[in-house]
């Protein structure tokens, strides 16, 4: 009424009431009356406000990109702010101009400059593998003076959702990282074989050495039992040459005491001969019946009868008859007999 008017604003606001061009009250959370003639209200929103983005741009080997994300940022001079753009209000509570709707673009514009600035120095697959980097210096950008600072905003947060080469430049990519995920199967698929081949060789190397090491040992046993048999052969050599010397020795021994006894035999003979030798040069002179008549006194009765028949025999032609009788051939043939046995 007659043109008296009441303002409350909120905490997150910042106001400030002009008179006549002049600031005669300004801050947060006001409530007062003023006369609406000869003054003006500018309402500044304090709280963060998230804007998102999506830009197309072209990287530094003129390959499209498109970066999507989202930005946060809230006034930090909101007197900056005011003098720059016109957040005044009318007296219905609406903004006398779109300045305040056209803030957040103003932002998304200072983001885009930064991001080209980024983008062409750096390649396609340096901002797919390292685009953390490019968001941090995004942000180092915007927080420098001539950014966001210059209208009197601080940047609360920037986030890169997603950063997108061309349909065509991904199918690119995409057959690229297939085939290298395909060949890194087949690299992987030749190890999985070159593996198990050295597994099956150092098994094989294994067996082959158990086999050589078992044949080494039959062979130390094969050559311990030769050697045992050697040794046994050449102690039975030794025996039988032992033997055989004794043998010899004994031979020897034998020949000599043969040769003794042949040589006492010889000489024996000799005495014998030389005896016999000087019994008949004794009696060569003397008559054959003498000497037979000399030996009938020391004769066997056998030989007795033995020189009788001897005498008869020699007779037989004056011999007309010879009766012997059987006691006589009974006692001659007894005594045949036992000359025989004995």
């Amino acid at each position: 009424m007659f043109g008296l008017r009441y303002a409350k604003t909120s905490p997150s606001t910042y106001v400030i009431q002009y008179r006549n061009g002049q600031p005669v009250r300004e801050g947060t959370g006001l409530a007062f009356f003023y006369f609406a003639p000869n003054a003006s209200l500018v309402s500044v929103p304090l709280e963060s406000v998230d804007v998102p983005f999506m830009f197309n741009e072209v990287s530094s080997d003129f390959q499209e990109v498109t970066v999507q994300g989202q930005v946060t940022y809230r006034v930090a001079d909101p007197k900056l702010l005011a003098s720059l753009m016109n957040f005044t209000l009318k007296p219905n509570g609406e903004y006398v101009s779109e300045d305040p709707t056209r803030l957040p673009q103003r932002v998304v514009n200072a983001v885009q400059v930064q991001l080209r600035s980024v983008l062409s120095g750096r390649s396609l697959h340096e901002l797919l593998r390292g685009w953390e980097q490019m968001v941090q210096s995004v942000r180092d950008g915007l927080r420098r003076p001539d950014g966001l600072a210059s209208l009197g905003l601080e940047l609360v947060n920037l986030a890169v959702l997603a950063v997108r080469p061309n349909p065509e430049t991904a199918r690119a990519l995409e057959s690229t990282v297939r085939e290298q995920i395909l060949k890194q199967a087949d690299d992987a698929m030749y190890l999985r074989r070159n593996s198990a081949i050295e597994q099956e060789r150092a098994v094989k190397e294994n067996e082959l050495n158990t086999e050589i090491a078992i044949e080494t040992k039959k062979r130390q046993i094969r050559e311990t039992q030769l050697e045992a048999e050697r040794a046994a052969l050449e102690r039975r050599q030794q025996i039988q040459d032992q033997e055989m010397a004794g043998r010899i020795a004994l031979e020897d021994k034998n020949k000599a005491l043969t040769d003794l006894r042949v040589e006492n035999a010889r000489k024996e003979a000799e005495a014998k001969a030389y005896a016999v030798g000087s019994v008949m040069k004794a009696v060569q002179g003397v008559d054959p019946k003498v000497l037979q008549a000399l030996t009938v006194g020391n004769a066997d009765p056998s030989a007795l009868i033995a020189m009788a028949f001897q005498g008869l025999a020699e007779n037989a032609e004056r011999i007309g008859e010879l009766n012997i009788s059987p006691d006589l051939l009974q006692q001659l043939s007894a005594k045949g007999r036992a000359a025989a046995r004995g």
